[in-house]
């Protein structure tokens, strides 16, 4: 498929791309690299090949959310830079 000149005016103008009339001949030539690979990738033999979503079967392993008192909370505020009510003070975000 031969990409022209009113298709990448088009493409543009839907994207509301300004591109100057010496670069839609670049445009042409990059888009028509990319749909060059994307034919070569549609056109790969697949007969025989399995069904693979990922390269490994690894899963997110999730943990029940359990609360956890932590004994020393003066060992972990000691190199916070501020602190009130026993509690790292940090600036508001908004």
């Amino acid at each position: 498929m031969k990409i022209s000149k009113e298709e990448i005016l088009h493409i543009a103008n839907l994207a509301d791309l300004n591109i100057a009339e010496e670069e839609i001949e670049k445009y042409m030539l990059n888009l028509q690299d990319i749909l060059n690979f994307a034919n070569i990738v549609n056109n790969a033999p697949v007969d025989g090949l399995n069904i693979t979503i990922g390269s490994n079967e690894k899963k997110n392993v999730f943990r029940k959310d359990e609360i956890k008192v932590f004994e020393d909370n003066q060992a972990l505020l000691q190199n916070a830079p501020s602190k009130e009510l026993n509690m790292f003070k940090i600036p508001k975000v908004l």
